[in-house]
């Protein structure tokens, strides 16, 4: 019964989640509005309350967005595949999705609020799903000689996360006028080429 009543709240949370950046996607962070929020995820204001303070307190949500996206990715992934290239595919595929679905301004809102809170935890929480699959992928390729074993596994996720993030900074400084997955699939690999193994 505890089980049930547990998933059920996680269910009217991740609906609102997903209703929150759909509309934000469509209409832009400000254009949205907390009854726009809640009309599309069919919750009651005192329920959106409940989970959330305001509309601000989404945007921290968006780590969700990226990590169900990336455990789809991960599906993709063949065993067989060169680590390092495994990286850059996720890299790309991310990016491409940040630049095409989520506005430069929602990013840049998102970085800024990071910066000013006392709080980080979210987006640099070594348990979430990112930082857990790429972790892995970098362990296993340092195994099989495919990621430099140079530097520990850790401290390589640490560089690859400053790599993407300096990405996305560049691309939100330029107001997002140029394409952020093709950018990012051009550079990546030259930011990071100091990590490959020296099984290619």
């Amino acid at each position: 019964m505890a089980r049930r009543i547990q998933e059920s709240k996680s269910s009217v949370k991740s609906r609102i989640i997903d209703a929150a950046w759909g509309l934000f996607s469509e209409k832009g962070f400000e254009a949205t509005t907390l009854n726009d929020i809640i009309e599309a995820a069919g919750v009651a204001k005192g329920t959106f309350y409940y989970y959330f303070r305001g509309k601000d307190s989404l945007l921290t949500t968006l780590s969700v967005i990226l990590d169900n996206y990336y455990a789809e990715l991960d599906k993709e992934l063949k065993d067989e595949d060169n680590a390092f290239d495994k990286l850059m595919y996720l890299n790309y595929k991310m990016h491409t999705m940040i630049g095409t679905k989520i506005d430069f301004s929602l990013m840049a809102n998102l970085y800024s609020a990071q910066l000013l809170r006392d709080d980080k935890g979210y987006l640099l929480d070594r348990n979430r799903y990112y930082f857990r699959l790429i972790a892995r992928i970098i362990e296993d390729g340092q195994k099989k000689g495919e990621i430099t074993t140079s530097k520990t596994t850790e401290e390589i996720v640490r560089i690859y996360s400053l790599c993407e993030r300096a990405l996305i900074t560049d691309w939100c400084m330029h107001n997002g006028e140029y394409s952020l997955g093709e950018f990012s699939k051009e550079y990546m690999p030259m930011l990071f080429s100091e990590f490959r193994g020296e099984k290619k």
